[in-house]
């Protein structure tokens, strides 16, 4: 039984009118016919229907649409005046988009290890500011929440600025604070994967500061005040108008489509959680809403077990095999193996299984029995154990 990483290949088979039996991809088609009649090609009522749509969803003032959530990376900082000669702080364990934002704008990225939740390690993050530093980009890394609340103290305690690197994070929230609402900018990113998606790429920061609403919609517009003056050097990175068309349909979906993954993720924690000798199931802060964008978890025997799932047809990855600070483009920073030894320890250790919401129930339970049996093959200790997942 194949179990597919990746859900877009029936996301948009599932059924959006029952009684008309019409298919959602069909539904966002006739949006789109009844968009091309307005020619509204560059930014437009969708755009602003969709920002007004998403501030509200988050909970700030302003949203704005950008070509991806690198864009809304690189616009936060520029809106910021963070450029060359300047240090942001981010995770050593997280996309290349990150440190790549950072290093986009002339800054210089500096990392911190990571906590054992996949997030930002906050009590290490004093030690790594200097004069130079500007900013910190906590990220929501798998979908889970950074400690925000450690790191807003000591931005303030050190006036820094923060930047959310929320891309991962649409809908999770800390208490009854969404993600992309807490630092001066949030960012998201609509890629066709994340929990919010689109049909190519697509961005937005969100910020409750009118000024530093008005610097990204110049920046992300070449800088124009209007059609004749340009009031400051920009970019070409407007939210395309037809992805605005597919995010007004998908956004509705959001919440349920969020709350079926972390359904599927406590399912598949109930389902190993007597395995701890060999799989480590991160802690689950009760008060952090996990949305799940990458299940992830630490095991033993990790590429024999990756190597077992794929021959029993269960796509999982890792994220990611290569530290990030040890990356070519990352070795003029000068950092060296033993300086993120939890980074490096999840380089041997994680996995990451299907968890998405267009997966079936029996799916779930192939996906269960076959790393159930894994361990119980490979162990004899736990010869005891059942690999089903009716133990469950």
């Amino acid at each position: 039984m194949r179990v597919p990483f990746s859900y877009l290949e029936r996301q948009f088979k599932q059924s959006e009118n029952l009684e008309e039996k019409k298919e959602l991809a069909d539904t966002i088609i006739d949006d789109i016919r009844d968009f091309l009649k307005t020619s509204e090609f560059t930014l437009g009522s969708k755009v602003e229907a969709f920002e007004k749509k998403f501030a509200a969803f988050i909970g700030v003032k302003h949203a704005i649409g950008v070509g991806s959530g690198t864009d809304a990376l690189i616009l936060s900082l520029r809106a910021l005046g963070i450029g060359a000669g300047d240090e942001v702080i981010t995770c050593a364990e997280t996309f290349i988009a990150t440190a790549g934002a950072i290093a986009g704008v002339g800054a210089t990225p500096v990392f911190v290890d990571v906590n054992d939740e996949f997030t930002i390690d906050e009590n290490l993050i004093e030690g790594a500011i200097t004069e130079k530093t500007k900013a910190i980009m906590p990220i929501f890394f798998t979908g889970n929440c950074p400690n925000m609340d450690a790191i807003l103290d000591i931005a303030h305690k050190h006036k820094l600025h923060v930047v959310e690197d929320s891309c991962c994070g649409i809908d999770a929230r800390i208490k009854d604070k969404k993600a992309g609402s807490m630092g001066i900018t949030g960012t998201f990113s609509f890629h066709p994967l994340k929990n919010l998606n689109v049909w190519s790429d697509g961005g937005m920061v969100t910020t409750n500061s009118d000024d530093v609403a008005h610097k990204l919609k110049l920046l992300r517009n070449h800088g124009l005040a209007n059609r004749d003056e340009v009031e400051c050097f920009g970019y070409n990175s407007r939210l395309d108008a037809l992805q605005a068309v597919v995010a007004l349909r998908m956004i509705d979906d959001v919440t349920e489509v969020t709350n079926q993954r972390i359904a599927n993720a406590k399912r598949l924690d109930e389902a190993f959680k007597d395995l701890s000798d060999f799989i480590e199931i991160p802690y689950r802060n009760p008060d952090y809403r996990n949305v799940f964008h990458l299940y992830m978890l630490r095991v033993k025997k990790r590429d024999e077990l990756l190597e077992y799932c794929h021959q029993h047809e269960i796509e999982a990855k890792v994220h990611y095999p290569i530290e990030l600070p040890y990356q070519n483009c990352c070795k003029h920073l000068g950092y060296k193996k033993g300086d993120f030894p939890k980074a490096e320890r999840d380089r041997d250790s994680i996995i990451t299984l299907p968890c998405h919401q267009c997966l079936t129930e029996a799916e779930i339970n192939h996906m269960i029995e076959t790393i159930r049996s894994f361990y119980i093959n490979e162990h004899s200790a736990l010869c005891g154990l059942s690999s089903t997942a009716s133990d469950h």
